[in-house]
């Protein structure tokens, strides 16, 4: 057994019931003919069988790796055809997973966070509009890509959907569309008009709503009864499913004054409440989970790194989600509730707002120290935009409820990192594409640095 409890020999637990070695086919020297081997002077007795392994192999699967249990991984045959047959169609769609509506996200938050800015800055809004309708465009071409992906790779879908480094961003596609559909009413109605912002909108929001809602079930319900995560395995990444809510309960304040007054405008307020609080305390529930991993058993791997500014999406969005209801309850509640509501936008957006800059400050700083060590590009640097830009919305949604200047310039320096950190991973994103890395199989993680460094 090696340190943690995992067992030194990783490659037999994996990849069981391998039959031929792990080198390149000819490479190998034939073994003699059974009548040339010389004649062994010892006794010959049967060596025992060892027992194959039952349970989840220690320390789980990693990203993009076998499951237990489940299908096991591509090999390619002597003529690098697929073991199971043909080659599949559209092979570039094979590991075109879930995290890819990541840069969705992360593309409509710069164009919805530049038009919350509490400041007046000559041709953002125009070019918050450009940056909406290219996330239109990437939403349409990812959900073809993963439609795609779902019809001519399913055994590897379901090998995602069973993986716990994979299945979180599932909550991705819940957030993409909500972050789109938000975009569009508050950017994209300059280009579609309102009514027709309106209605893009609301088929988003109710899509999204209910997918974020299923996968904050399916997914913990999967880690729970078929992943099972070793001790000291939490990752930022589980905290993706659960905010979805929270987005589900931001982007639904845009949508209360639209309904007509009565009952149906106070449940839609109420509602976001809800999906606030199950979106927040499940939330209260991983993050120490998170913390503990890393206090004791040291960072991340180096491509998982930039996951640790997952953490700020739960305290932006929520910060975000209750301004945002504090200015949708006055026309929705009674007064003495509507005041309430606007009282507790500043009492709870204040103390989260000061525990996401300690955070960022601890991210940034084991960002940096991944960076020294060679941490390369990854989808997980996508991680650096969405997180950031519900900081930005939050920031600027106390700037508008207190008139703090301060939270102003905090706001604005944000959304100036968030740009910054967008075109970087837009960039490394485009040039990973053309060259076909980004769509290859994975590789496994690059493994944490020593922790007395």
């Amino acid at each position: 057994m090696g340190p943690g409890g995992r067992t030194k020999n990783r490659g037999m637990a994996i990849f069981p019931q391998t039959s031929a070695p792990l080198s390149a086919p000819g490479t190998a020297p034939l073994p003699p003919p059974d009548d040339a081997r010389p004649e062994s002077p010892l006794p010959k007795s049967p060596l025992p069988k060892r027992p194959r392994p039952s349970g989840p192999i220690p320390g789980g699967p990693i990203p993009g790796g076998p499951i237990p249990g489940g299908p096991i991984p591509d090999r390619p045959g002597p003529d690098g055809s697929p073991p199971d047959g043909p080659q599949p169609r559209l092979p570039a769609l094979r590991h075109i997973g879930p995290n890819w509506y990541a840069s969705v996200m992360g593309t409509a938050i710069v164009a919805a966070a530049g038009a919350a800015l509490p400041v007046d800055v000559p041709g953002l809004r125009t070019a918050c509009t450009v940056v909406w309708a290219l996330s239109a465009l990437l939403l349409a071409a990812v959900l073809a890509a993963r439609a795609g992906h779902w019809l001519h790779h399913r055994d590897q879908a379901r090998t995602h959907l069973l993986d716990p480094a994979v299945a979180p961003f599932y909550g991705c596609l819940s957030m993409a569309l909500l972050a789109v559909g938000g975009a569009t009413l508050t950017v994209g109605a300059d280009v579609i008009g309102a009514r027709a912002a309106l209605a893009v909108d609301v088929v988003l929001f109710v899509a999204g709503t209910a997918i974020g809602l299923g996968a904050a079930v399916v997914v913990p319900y999967l880690m729970v009864v078929r992943h099972r995560p070793a001790p000291g395995t939490a990752s930022p990444v589980w905290l993706l499913p659960l905010v979805a809510p929270m987005v589900s309960a931001t982007q639904g304040a845009l949508l209360v004054a639209h309904v007509p007054e009565g009952q149906g405008r106070e449940a839609l307020l109420l509602a976001c409440y809800a999906m606030f609080g199950l979106s927040l305390l499940a939330t209260l529930v991983v993050l120490p989970l998170v913390f503990a991993r890393l206090v004791h058993h040291g960072p991340l791997p180096l491509a998982l790194t930039p996951t640790l500014f997952l953490v700020l999406g739960p305290l932006g969005q929520s910060t975000t989600a209750v301004n945002q209801l504090a200015d949708a309850a006055p026309g929705a509640v009674a007064s003495p509730y509507a005041s309430a509501f606007g009282a507790f936008a500043v009492l709870y957006g204040v103390p989260v707002m000061g525990f996401a800059v300690l955070w960022l400050a601890l991210a940034g700083a084991m960002v940096i120290r991944a960076a020294r060590d060679g941490m390369g590009f990854a989808m997980t640097w996508w991680a650096f935009t969405f997180p950031v830009g519900t900081c930005v919305t939050g920031a600027a949604g106390l700037a508008r409820h207190t008139g703090l200047e301060a939270l102003t310039w905090l706001a604005v320096a944000l959304y100036v990192f968030l740009v910054v950190a967008w075109a970087v991973a837009g960039v490394w994103t485009v040039r990973g594409v053309v060259s076909g890395a980004l769509t290859a199989a994975p590789a496994r993680p690059a493994p944490a640095t020593a922790r007395t460094r």
